[in-house]
């Protein structure tokens, strides 16, 4: 028995940092006010710090976070389009961005969020042929990008103009007789911007409806507890006055 209690654990670094990734996880998952309050600081942090070629992988990681404090405490005063503009965009970037854009729903991703990400297929398809042999978007990453469109706003929308932009980018691929994948990507491409303009027609005849239903019933984000400012705490104002807010329900994942 004497043995049992005197045996040491040994862990090795990888154990550790297995445990040090399941803890960020739950912190950028945002479900506690805790956890909500920790990720505005972490994405302070990595807004101070700048993305670089050697941790952008860690800021795309913030981008599927659910929650707009979060993100715009990555974002600062910086403009959404031109956030990861000192990277070049690459084949891991540009495909990621289209699973974010697979994983959310219409109406879901907010729109901050939705800048970054069509910034950064701006730069990618700013030259459509080159842009193409970066990352080969399907016909799937198409539907992704194109059932963000807004058809309440209208094409002066700045988040609609930018993906009937991109959409006219990848449809001027049509006629290049590189492969049958491109030609169908540029067709596809070129119908929704079509059907998003010809007031006869509509998205959901190009794009599967079940894409382009809305969520009703979206969790509110997990809130922050309100702040003092700096001034207030020097005056002495009760700690419980000045942190106490309303916990909102667990935003579910």
């Amino acid at each position: 028995m004497k043995e049992l209690f005197e045996k040491k654990q040994d862990w090795t670094n990888e154990e550790i940092m297995g445990i040090e990734y399941s803890m960020l996880k739950g912190l950028i998952g945002c479900r506690t006010v805790e956890a909500v309050e920790s990720a505005m600081t972490y994405a302070s942090y990595l807004n101070f710090t700048g993305i670089t070629n050697g941790n952008y992988p860690v800021f795309l990681n913030i981008l599927t976070v659910r929650n707009h404090h979060v993100i715009d405490a990555l974002l600062g005063t910086r403009d959404p389009f031109l956030f990861m503009s000192s990277i070049q965009p690459n084949h891991f970037i540009v495909a990621t961005c289209f699973s974010i854009l697979t994983k959310y729903r219409k109406g879901e991703i907010y729109p901050k969020t939705l800048g970054i990400i069509l910034g950064v297929f701006q730069a990618a398809y700013n030259s459509p042929l080159d842009g193409y042999k970066i990352h080969a978007p399907s016909v799937a990453d198409v539907n992704a990008l194109g059932k963000h469109l807004n058809e309440e706003k209208g094409q002066d929308d700045l988040l609609n103009r930018s993906i009937l932009d991109i959409l006219d980018k990848l449809s001027s691929l049509e006629g290049q007789n590189i492969d049958e994948d491109m030609e169908d990507l540029a067709v596809h491409a070129h119908n929704i911007r079509n059907n998003f303009f010809d007031s006869t027609k509509r998205l959901v005849d190009v794009i599967p409806e079940v894409l382009l239903r809305t969520e009703l019933n979206l969790d509110l984000d997990v809130q922050p507890r309100k702040r003092a400012s700096l001034s207030e705490a020097e005056k002495g104002a009760p700690v419980e006055t000045v942190a106490k807010a309303p916990r909102a329900a667990a935003k579910k994942q």
